[in-house]
């Protein structure tokens, strides 16, 4: 029997996203109050410009004091969608203090403080769902800390920024430089008119830290991940990627040690091969792969930008918390049992590619040969080109770890064989 006293929403943010949540509450009211056993009334809307026109909203919902709204104490759901760290922190906090629940997409908030407004949730009651934080229109967040909630998760490996995918894709594709393709990604509305968050890897590092700690059960916050951006990448690494039978995205990777005792979390460009799923992922869009014990390998994948499709994602959130509050419940919290430590970048074992400018005379090879064996980094393959004095070696390791790699490119510098370090890039997927 349905409940004909609705459930009241706060709406803060009514930009790309936000008006397309309001577009949806408005459109598919009557499945939408099916689906949940109650009517959902857009009780008001929280704004920065309320003399711009929004099309489908009524102009007495708008309001600039979004404090007062979340205030209020009749409002069920708080949905939060302007991004940041202030106000929306207080925002939120507010909210569950006034007894309401929170949808929320804010991936920078949750992964720098993440672990406090869970607190503030749970203290008074109530939920706290974030499922557009990650990747826009796909499931993901719900099925790692429900559907495998009796599993354990060992890596999280995806491409979650579709603006550094659509670049990437495109210099790959037509052989563009970074800056043409970012320029076709700004003119086509995929890349912002400052594009650092997205090509310097803090969308992604925001992110890998919210995925690791629901995946680990432990807390990984943003300054927990190491952070490398994609704006070095160039023409040349793709096509000695393509000479391995690989292609380079710009990773987020979540991962236990092989021990189990501590996790990382980093992001930052990789080759990976042809073969793998990731590499098939192309433009603007999302996918993440997850392995564990018992499901083995999974994959997810789809839009992971926009208004419509993180809109999707929010009224997902809007559902299932609707759903709750009815039936005075609340869904999973914060686990955070397993307080594993989350390990720096020196630790992290993979493979590399290193390409380095030598002088072109005898020897040359057994001098970087033995540098790399000093350091106890093993070598896959080695490739050379000379002309005029002057060559390319291009190495391509075994497993070694990031301080291993990092002290053998030290000791190349100092040899007076090795003109340069072209270039440095991890090997992952295999």
């Amino acid at each position: 029997m349905m409940r004909t006293r609705p459930l009241k929403v706060a709406l803060l943010g009514c930009g790309v996203v936000g008006s397309e949540v309001a577009r949806i509450m408005t459109t598919h009211a009557d499945d939408l109050a099916a689906r949940i056993g109650a009517p959902v009334e857009l009780a008001g809307v929280a704004v920065r410009r309320p003399s711009k026109l929004r099309e489908g909203i009524d102009p007495a919902l708008v309001t600039t004091d979004a404090t007062a709204l979340v205030e209020r104490g009749d409002i069920d759901v708080v949905v939060e969608v302007i991004g940041g760290i202030e106000p929306a922190r207080s925002l939120i906090t507010s909210a569950f203090a006034h007894g309401a629940s929170v949808v929320s997409a804010n991936k920078a908030l949750l992964a720098q403080d993440g672990a406090a407004l869970h607190a503030a949730a749970e203290q008074q009651g109530k939920d706290l769902y974030y499922e557009a934080a990650v990747a826009g229109a796909i499931p993901l967040i719900r099925p790692l800390r429900e559907s495998l909630a009796g599993d354990k998760v060992n890596r999280v490996l995806g491409i979650v920024n579709g603006t550094t995918n659509f670049i990437l894709d495109k210099m790959d594709s037509t052989g563009a430089g970074y800056q043409e393709a970012l320029d076709e990604a700004t003119a086509l509305g995929y890349a912002e008119a400052d594009p650092t968050a997205d090509v310097e890897g803090f969308d992604a590092a925001a992110k890998a830290a919210i995925l690791a700690g629901i995946a680990f059960h432990t807390r990984v916050r943003l300054d927990d991940v190491y952070r490398e951006g994609m704006t070095e990448v160039t023409a040349s690494d793709f096509a000695s990627a393509k000479n391995m039978g690989c292609t380079i995205k710009l990773l987020a990777i979540c991962e236990r040690a092989e021990d189990g005792g501590s996790v990382t979390a980093r992001v930052h460009p990789a080759m990976i091969p042809l073969s793998h799923p990731l590499a098939s992922v192309r433009g603007a869009y999302n996918a993440v792969f997850v392995e564990s014990d018992a499901s083995g390998q999974l994959m997810f994948y789809g839009p992971g930008a926009g208004g419509a499709p993180t809109a999707s994602a929010v009224m997902g959130d809007l559902v299932a918390v609707c759903r709750n509050r009815l039936n005075s419940t609340t869904g999973p919290g914060e686990s955070a049992y397993a307080a594993l430590p989350v390990s720096g970048m020196g630790e992290v074992v993979t493979r590399y590619h290193i390409s380095l400018d030598v002088a072109d005379k005898p020897g040359v090879l057994a001098q970087v040969a033995t540098v790399f064996a000093e350091h106890g980094v093993s070598i896959d393959t080695v490739r050379q080109q000379g002309k005029d004095g002057e060559a390319s070696l291009v190495v391509v390791t075994h497993r070694a770890s990031d301080a291993a790699l990092t002290g053998t490119v030290e000791a190349l510098r100092k040899l007076d064989t090795v003109r340069g370090v072209a270039s440095i890039m991890r090997v992952e997927g295999e």
